[in-house]
């Protein structure tokens, strides 16, 4: 097991930013060619956990109470405490990051839309379209530039558009690029409702019929349609397994020592989010509580295939609550840039047909049109 600490953004952390993982993580990411994207609201930051030869590097960028996560190709949004920034790969700003030739992306803030504080949680690029889970407001939406945000759809349960979180809508999954399933922690229309039964009244359900596919769950998130299979996580007993969409029932493939929350895959691999859950009455009463007097914040790396846990990634000290976790494939070692004011007001992407108009000294950042869209050029 290696120990990391972790190159850290200006910003003073206390306690420190640190974090232990099994030997084997680096090289499995290595394997995969991919890093991993991860946010923890509470401790404010967004983690990219990248490989470096035998050990992982976590690196840490600051964010307000960042949650939600979504990837398409270049572009990423992140969801805020009350905004969704986007950000797009520029390649060209990759390769003057120092040290030389080692960062094979760098995203770069291109917008941020203010939605108010929603309490957005999962999100997903359905086409070229970003849809996000609005849970203050117990419903789905996308984003508009006059207004906060444009509802698309909630749970045929919810009585009104109120300001309420009344079932804790919280998780997001797709199938053909298109919003499919959502998971909510109650079947209730009242504010707050859901925390009477938190334990067990949590349901999944499809979007496009309405219809709750499986109830009396314990504080379900992350729904994903992946190999054939609806995968859930079961955030509240610290499980991750599937859902048998016809009969409704959950079948745990593995506990671990965590609070479950935030899922990816790659091949035969999940990628899952672990919190600690604190003391409060929030998470009381839950069957991972009764099961453990202690839990782990972290990413634990499961098979699923077996349920066995083939690598982890543990936090210590400031980091104790997971949101979303994000496999960004084909990106070994990555950066993100939202506070370094010089590189951000120094760089520009223009258009192919502007970027003839630009003097050739300034084109030291052209990007070649197969590594995206358009060009950038710094002065």
């Amino acid at each position: 097991m290696a120990e990391d600490k972790g190159p850290e953004s200006n910003e003073p952390a206390l306690p420190p930013l640190r974090s232990v993982h099994t030997s084997n993580f680096p090289n499995l990411l290595a394997e995969l060619g991919a890093s991993l994207l991860v946010t923890t609201y509470q401790a404010g930051k967004l983690v990219i956990v990248r490989a470096e030869g035998d050990h992982l590097n976590t690196h840490f960028r600051g964010f307000a109470s960042p949650m939600g996560l979504a990837v398409q190709g270049d572009r990423l949004a992140i969801g805020t405490f009350h905004q969704i920034w986007e950000f797009h790969n520029i390649p060209a700003v990759a390769r003057k990051l120092e040290p030389a030739g080692k960062h094979d992306a760098c995203f770069m803030p291109r917008s941020a839309h203010v939605t108010g504080n929603v309490q957005i949680h999962e999100m997903a690029w359905c086409d070229d379209e970003l849809w996000f889970v609005n849970t203050r407001f117990s419903c789905l939406c996308t984003l508009d530039p006059i207004y906060s945000f444009i509802p698309r759809w909630r749970p045929s349960f919810i009585s009104a558009l109120a300001p309420e979180d009344r079932c804790h809508l919280n998780g997001l999954g797709l199938v053909g690029g298109r919003p499919r399933y959502v998971t909510a922690l109650g079947q209730t229309d009242s504010t707050a409702g859901w925390r009477e039964n938190k334990a067990r009244g949590g349901i999944l359900m499809d979007v496009t019929t309405g219809d709750v596919l499986a109830q009396g769950l314990s504080m379900p998130h992350s729904p994903r349609w992946y190999d054939g299979r609806l995968w859930v996580l079961e955030s509240g007993d610290g499980s991750i397994g599937f859902i048998d969409p016809a009969s409704g029932r959950y079948e745990s493939i593995a506990k671990v020592p965590g609070f479950t929350r935030g899922l990816d895959f790659a091949g035969p691999l999940a990628f899952v989010g672990l919190s600690q859950v604190r003391e409060t009455a929030v998470f009381s009463g839950i069957p991972l509580t009764e099961r453990l007097n202690e839990r782990t914040s972290g990413v634990w790396v499961i098979d699923l295939r077996n349920g066995r846990t083939v690598a982890f990634l543990k936090f210590e000290d400031a980091v104790q609550e997971i949101f979303a976790v994000q496999v960004l494939a084909g990106r070994r070692y990555p950066d993100l840039i939202n506070d370094d004011n010089k590189l951000i007001g120094d760089s520009f992407v223009l258009p192919d047909d502007a970027l003839n108009d630009v003097p050739s000294p300034l084109r030291a950042l052209a990007v070649p049109p197969e590594e995206g869209s358009g060009a950038s050029a710094q002065s």
